[in-house]
Order: structure tokens, then sequence, then C-alpha cells
């Protein structure tokens, strides 16, 4: 199999490339792969250096570079290696390079951008073993973890170094926003250094009038002190979206941790217990309830009837409540259930101002943060605490970065054309 260069002129290049169709179809196919990567590296080297200069001194502000040379570079594209000679250019003073080329065409750590795009999001989901054996299997694409790696977090630090600078715009819905739901979260995985820590998990969830969720913002945190960043993360994603629709109710949920209703408090309209955790201490209830042996059918009976009435009922919850205290008279209760009926009391009493779901249900607002218990999920558990993984804290944050903008929709091609229309942050 080889390709031919037929003809090169002004913006187009013809190729001619011929493949051995005889044998079996998987076999033609693995030969048509093939030809489709040679085809792609000869087409692409050919488009790399189109972005080169003519070797005249070029200027970066106030200063000027000279060419020093020119030399050949291996680039790696989604087809392959590729060998290009580009100018390289130093000012007179010499010490750093400059390679005007890797700046006009977006290079990001020796890769073109279209294979740093697909690099970086299959390491979003996959770990870098397993991307390795996806290039090479799917794509005839040989390359090395390091690599793998290294682009990733070449990848996730412009992500993040570009958090506070580009903003990202919602896609278009099928209806008008009512209300923003605003949810945070954490979930725990494991660190080198610190053992076990708490990522942050944030989402706001644009829903229309009838309650139809339309549109999810995800973002996280690796686990910090005081959680200042996570913060001001979420900050500036709310600030976005309040310019964007800034009639709407801005309705909190969280679980019952104080610092998530802290904060909640200040940037919310209202604010409402999630339903969900709220059931979850129903459920520990219906043992003290119903504490037999053979009490199981009465139990689930108990829990369906109490779990329908704190959401469909008005001031059921302080009704509940008051069943609870009373439940404190049996005297056949062993510690674990009496242990649990006093935890209900004493959540249901701290919570009770954020537990009104039967006007929330009535006026079609969510009542649950069952999106941010599902990022807690896609964001941190699936990718961060597969066995025998421990993280460092550069790792947790380049992850962190890209799982945000693979999972919320339209960021992730948003990202991309602002790098295309900016260009690479120079650091990177």
């Amino acid at each position: 199999m080889a390709v031919k260069r037929i003809e090169c002129k002004d913006d187009e290049v013809t190729l001619e490339v011929t493949i051995n169709i005889k044998g079996s179809l998987l076999e033609v196919e693995e030969r048509i792969q093939n030809a489709v990567n040679e085809v792609g590296c000869e087409a692409t080297a050919l488009a790399i250096a189109q972005h080169d200069t003519d070797g005249s001194p070029v200027m970066t502000g106030d200063i000027k570079w000279t060419s020093r040379s020119r030399d050949p570079k291996t680039y790696q594209t989604p087809y392959g290696d590729v060998k290009v000679e580009r100018y390289v250019y130093q000012t007179s003073r010499g010490g750093k390079i400059y390679v005007p080329l890797e700046s006009a065409a977006r290079i990001i750590g020796g890769a073109t951008p279209r294979f740093a795009k697909q690099v970086a999001n299959k390491y979003a989901r996959l770990n870098a073993g397993e991307v390795c054996s996806d290039l090479l299997d799917n794509h005839g694409r040989k390359v090395s973890r390091a690599k793998v790696q290294s682009l990733a977090d070449r990848v996730g630090s412009i992500a993040q170094a570009k958090e506070e600078a580009w903003s990202y715009q919602t896609p278009p819905l099928d209806g008008a926003v009512s209300t923003v739901m605003c949810s945070l979260d954490g979930a725990y995985l494991l660190t080198v250094n610190d053992g076990w820590r708490e990522a942050m998990v944030g989402t706001l969830s644009l829903y229309d009038s009838e309650g139809q969720r339309q549109h999810t913002t995800y973002f996280g945190a690796a686990p910090e002190y005081g959680k200042a960043a996570f913060l001001k993360r979420y900050l500036k994603e709310l600030s976005h979206i309040r310019a964007l629709y800034p009639d709407a109710l801005y309705l909190g949920t969280a679980d019952g941790a104080k610092d998530n209703w802290s904060f909640l408090s200040q940037h919310t309209d209202e604010q409402i217990l999630d339903y969900y955790h709220a059931t979850e201490y129903l459920a520990k209830v219906a043992n003290a309830a119903h504490p037999q042996k053979t009490g199981k059918p009465k139990r689930e009976q108990w829990l369906s009837d109490r779990c329908h009435s704190l959401k469909h009922e008005a001031g059921a919850a302080q009704t509940l409540l008051e069943e609870f205290k009373g439940l404190r008279e049996k005297r056949k209760l062993s510690k674990a259930v009496r242990e649990n009926l006093e935890a209900a009391i004493t959540y249901f009493e701290n919570q009770m101002s954020r537990m009104n779901y039967a006007a929330h249900v009535e006026k079609k607002l969510p009542i649950g943060s069952g999106v941010t218990e599902a990022a807690c999920k896609t964001l941190v558990k699936q990718r961060f605490c597969c066995s025998g993984m421990r993280w460092k804290e550069v790792g947790i944050k380049t992850v962190m970065s890209l799982r945000a903008l693979v999972q919320t929709e339209g960021r992730w091609g948003q990202f991309w054309e602002k790098i295309e229309r900016y260009g690479i942050p120079s650091f990177a």
C-alpha cells in the first residue's frame, strides 16, 4: 500500500491510494484504516507546513524574533507521526526559541489540535492505559501512556487557566427558563498524600414553567480546605446564568450540610431540602414505627404513606416530626433503631423551614438534587474511584476540568472554538 501525491496546487492537494480488497472483510477494513491513516499523515503534514513563516523576522508585542534555522520536528496527529520542517526563531540575545508555526497552527504539546482534542476527551473518561488501548484498537494509533498523560495535562491546564476569562453560551432551549436550581455537594476520592478527601461538585439546572429540566451546567473542584476556589467558581457560573435569566426564581437545594445552606441562603431566593435525603430518614424511622421482625409489610406501607404525605400535604413535615417524637415512648426499640429515630428528629427540626414540598410540587418546582447526586457519581466517582486509584492534586484538577467540559452540553465544542480563536496560553 502506498500513497502518491498527484498534485499540490494552491490550497488543495490530490492524493492517490491503492488498497487490496481481497480477503475477509475484517482484513480489508484493517487495510482501509491503515490507508486512511497514511492519507491523513500526508495531508496533515502539508496542512501544518502552511502555517509556517517564510523565514522573515517577526514581532510579538515589542519583541523582535529572527529566524535561527529551519529544523525538522515530529508532530502527533490523529493518523500518526508526521515530520515537518519549520523555522525556529530567537531574539538577538539568544535564550528561548519561538516557533511561529506552532502558535499559528494551535499545536498543543507537540500534537495537532484535533489529536489533542481526541486524547483529552478520551482521558476525561478513561485512564491513560485504556486511552492507549482505544487509540490502538480503534484508530490504529500507537501512543505511549506518558504522551497521553502529558497531552491531557496540557489541555487540562488550558481549561483551568481560562476558567475565569472564557464564558460559554447556554445551548438553545425548548422553553423559557422560569427556575434555576442551584445545588452543590461533595464526593470523596483517595489522594496520594492526604488519604480520603472531599472534592466538590456544583450544578446549575434550568427548568421551564412545567418543571422540565432544559439544561445543566456541571463543574467541580479538587479537595481544598475552606472551598474558596470552588465557591468562587460557583459564583462566576451563577453570575453568568443570572445575566441570562434575571427574572427566574433561583432555588437552592442540598442535603443537610450546614456549609451548603450558608452559601445557598446568600445567593438564592428560596431553599428546599433535597426530598430524597429526607425520605432516607423516613426509611430509618419506619423501623421504629414497626420494629417487629415480621413487620416488613407494615414498614413498607408506613414508609410509602409517609413519603406521599411529605411530598403532597401542606404541613406534613411538622406532623411527621410529632409522630417521630411519639415513637420515643415505645420501649422495645433496639439501641440502633432508637439512635436513628433521634437522628431523624434532629434532622427534621433543623430542616423544617426547608421542607415545604407540597407548595413546590403544586408550583411545578423541582424538589430534589438528583442531578447533583448523579454528578457526584459521573464527575467524580466513575473516574476517580476505580480500584487502586490514588490521585495527586494536579491530576484531580486536570481530569475534573476536562470532565466538566465534556459533560456540560455544548461546552467541549465551544472550548475548542476559543482555542482556535484566541490561541494557546504561553505556558502551554
